[in-house]
């Protein structure tokens, strides 16, 4: 049964749900920052992009690294001591990628910080979706609760690189925003670690790996051996890839199209379609069953994407933010098709560590689509983006051969009169 509006209430007027929501404000921000806030705060100081790059391409690899191993533990000892614990840890570690940053360290000692930096930066998304789980029931107001779930980190992905961008410029130090966005991480995780609900679920956790009634998944890819979670996982990569390169081949395009300030205005706007979208779309999705709903949605999106690319060379702003609305549509429904594609392809007791392994993912292809965006712009021009939408078409394809892994871990309707 779809959700209507009256599910997306009920789940944020959960009881208990209020404190982890307004933390989880506070938490979100640095994942939509601190690579571009290191970024930039490095090439300011050194001068240079390339070095810049290094440093923020080693911060990103840590972070998605770090992101699968804290959810394991997490899933393992709950979310409050562990993420107390790293919370002291990624704070010293944040103080010597800036000290390291300012005073110029060598770059391969920079380079090394960055990557423990982000091995230690909080696992902050995994654990807010998981703790729907415990908060609402199957069915329409979880989805619900994911829907808003990935909204909120759509708009915050969209506010997080802007507001770093103001930082770096408006104030008279440029590590300015790595400041802004560290405090973010250490205030919001604390104060989600401390909530009712989060300490409730960190008590049941211990309790039932206690007396084995929570099963643990063994091996070094732990969760991520059941071949329904890695479709999922695939579907989150392909997202990211697409996404990842229309954001720089926007910027390109307008900046082609003599307009260079509309590229973040577009972007914007792209984000508030999503937003809205994905409300109506949890409303009445299509495809119902979500073994279709992975590969349809993302072979849309990697279509509109690459028609977005090939409107690139004409030059007409008007002609490309209506395919690009029209893209923008597609984002926000597929965040919460992975979501709930998580929900029912991994145990339970192995939540945390699955939704990191989605995060990882969308990490992963957002980086791989910046930089195969950066390069074929470089070669052909504004319209060079079209290969990454094409190559999401192949994504989206080995989805539709992978559906089976899906389709087997949904729950079977079994039609009146028939025996079960």
């Amino acid at each position: 049964m779809p959700a209507a509006l009256s599910d997306y209430r009920a789940a944020l007027g959960t009881p208990g749900a209020a404190a982890p929501v307004c933390a989880s404000v506070l938490g979100r921000f640095p994942i939509a920052m601190h690579s571009l806030a290191t970024l930039l705060y490095v090439r300011e100081v050194h001068g240079s992009y390339a070095v810049a790059g290094a440093v923020s391409a080693a911060l990103l690899v840590g972070t998605a690294v770090g992101t699968v191993v804290q959810g394991r533990v997490l899933d393992r000892l709950g979310p409050t001591r562990p993420m107390l614990v790293l919370v002291a840890v990624y704070l010293l570690c944040v103080t010597g990628l800036v000290l390291s940053i300012e005073y110029r360290a060598a770059l391969p000692l920079t380079v090394a910080v960055a990557v423990v930096t982000g091995l230690a930066t909080p696992a902050f998304e995994g654990s807010s979706r998981a703790l729907w789980s415990d908060l609402t029931p199957p069915g329409p107001r979880r989805e619900a609760a994911y829907t808003y779930e990935a909204i909120s980190l759509e708009i915050f992905f969209i506010m997080g690189p802007a507001l770093a961008a103001v930082l770096v410029v408006a104030t008279p130090w440029p590590g300015t925003a790595l400041v802004v966005a560290a405090t973010a991480e250490i205030v919001g995780t604390t104060w989600f670690a401390l909530t009712a609900a989060v300490r409730r679920r960190s008590a049941r956790i211990r309790a039932e790996r206690a007396d084995g009634s929570l099963p643990v998944e063994a091996g070094l890819l732990g969760v991520f051996r059941r071949p329904g979670l890695r479709t999922v996982a695939l579907a989150s990569l392909g997202f990211g890839l697409v996404a990842g390169t229309a954001e720089v081949g926007v910027i390109a395009a307008t900046a082609f199209a003599g307009s260079p300030a509309a590229g973040g205005v577009l972007l914007s706007l792209w984000s508030v379609v999503s937003v809205l979208t994905g409300v109506l779309y949890g409303m009445r999705p299509w495809p119902r069953p979500l073994h279709l709903r992975l590969p349809v949605l993302l072979a849309g999106f990697a279509v509109l994407v690459t028609a977005m690319g090939l409107v690139s060379p004409l030059g007409s702003l008007v002609v490309l933010a209506v395919v690009m609305m029209a893209a923008g549509a597609l984002i926000t429904p597929q965040v919460t098709a992975h979501s709930l594609g998580v929900e029912q392809t991994a145990p339970a007791g192995s939540a945390t560590e699955a939704f990191n392994w989605m995060v990882m993912a969308a990490v992963l292809g957002v980086s791989v689509g910046q930089a195969l965006s950066g390069v074929m712009i470089d070669l052909v021009g504004p319209g060079g983006y079209a290969a990454g939408g094409a190559l999401g078409l192949l994504v989206a394809g080995l989805l539709w051969l992978r559906r089976g892994s899906v389709a087997d871990t949904e729950p079977r309707v079994v039609a009146a009169g028939s025996p079960a």
